[in-house]
């Protein structure tokens, strides 16, 4: 696939102060980092701009803490760890910008990384302030961006710099963006979405998009209880948006005008509370009691879908079907995302997936390793699937 932006590739970063901005946003527990997921994937770009005798300058946000200072989410913590995974030495700078960073960066020999502090931490990153993109950009010779998961701000760090620098994607977004142009941009049909979660209200752009799209969109989870109650179902006490039935209707016309089928559960796992190891019962949707909730998707919903998944060609998965987080209602999540994985390894299947539930869903099966691509960019990702233009993206496009 040819792309439109500049990679690493493109780039001769031999002496150069390189710019890598680089997604640290990762999950801490008593000062510790407790999934490592995010760091492992920055990781080729850093040692490749280093092997090639670049001098990496990491910038990245940690948290939110509102353009001022704040030692507890301080970027300092995970030098260490950088350290330890990159296998040498990780400089550390305690502001982004002046004359600590600058001191810290003109002593830089080839080959060196440092991490400098939030981003955050001024006031000028997120609202793109040009003073100062300017004096972060007076760092560097050229700007990296590796952070696809804050490609939809247009902050100083993720947008601003690449109107100063020469500007390229780095490996972990260029693997992003090709996985996505094979997920929606140019895919393989037929296109299956699968959409899941717990509400309508939060993915109403991303329907509505993906119907004009995709061949089949199946939607599972709280999201299908809303439709279902649309279509005249009672769903009982189940978690439902009602007051958002002409809006499911709304995009089921959308989605027959444009010839994409939505699938829906036809039956149910029913509980009477939500709780590990619940009684519950297998019902179809139109027989739902008036004091059970919809917890998962049926066993023949399952079926269904697994026939829409060997179909076919190029999958699109947001959101579990079903509350996954306490068995048994996890088992539709889990049969789907297995048999997905299947169709991906014998390679009859483009899957890409993404989305913090998604991500937990497919580590849980057992399968996170075996899809296509599996973003962890949470906001940006379900922008993108929107059909939002993502402004750190867009900038990079040559």
């Amino acid at each position: 696939m040819t792309t439109q932006f500049k990679t690493l590739d493109d780039a001769d970063v031999a002496g150069k102060r390189v710019l890598l901005r680089v997604d640290l946003n990762v999950p801490m527990q008593d000062g510790k980092v407790s999934d490592r997921t995010r760091i492992s994937r920055i990781l080729p770009s850093i040692r490749e701009i280093s092997d090639k005798g670049g001098r990496v300058i990491l910038l990245a946000h940690f948290g939110r803490p509102k353009g001022r200072p704040n030692p507890e989410m301080s970027l300092e913590p995970l030098t260490p760890v950088l350290s330890e995974m990159l296998g040498m030495p990780v400089g550390f700078s305690d502001d982004c910008i002046g004359p600590i960073a600058a001191g810290i960066v003109t002593g830089l020999k080839d080959g060196d990384v440092v991490l400098l502090e939030n981003t955050r931490f001024h006031a000028g990153e997120e609202a793109n302030d040009e003073d100062f993109v300017s004096r972060l950009a007076s760092l560097g010779d050229i700007f990296v961006n590796d952070a696809f998961s804050a490609a939809h701000r247009a902050h100083a760090s993720t947008e601003g710099l690449a109107r100063h620098l020469p500007s390229y994607a780095g490996r972990t977004m260029q693997a992003e963006l090709e996985a996505l142009e094979q997920g929606l941009g140019d895919p393989a049909r037929p296109v299956v979405a699968v959409v899941g979660g717990a509400k309508v209200s939060t993915k109403i752009d991303l329907l509505s998009n993906l119907v004009k799209r995709v061949d089949a969109l199946v939607i599972g989870g709280g999201m299908a209880n809303t439709f279902l109650a649309a279509q005249g179902k009672d769903v009982g006490k189940s978690l439902c948006e009602h007051d958002l039935a002409d809006t499911a209707r709304a995009i089921m016309a959308t989605a027959k005008d444009a010839g994409c089928e939505i699938v829906l559960p036809v039956d149910a796992v029913i509980a009477r509370e939500f709780k590990a190891g619940a009684d519950s019962e297998v019902v179809w949707v139109d027989a739902v009691p008036n004091d059970a909730m919809i917890l998962d998707a049926g066993p023949e919903t399952v079926k269904v879908v697994s026939a829409w998944l060997d179909k076919a060609k190029t999958l699109v998965w947001n959101g579990p079907l079903g509350a996954f987080e306490i068995p048994p209602f996890d088992t539709a999540t889990m049969a789907a995302a297995r048999h997905a994985a299947e169709r991906t390894k014998t390679g009859e299947l483009t899957s890409v997936a993404g989305g913090g539930d998604t991500v937990a869903a497919l580590n849980q099966a057992g399968v996170a390793d075996d899809f296509t691509y599996v973003s962890t960019a949470g906001g940006a990702f379900l922008e993108w699937m929107e059909g939002k233009p993502l402004p750190g993206v867009e900038i990079l496009k040559a």
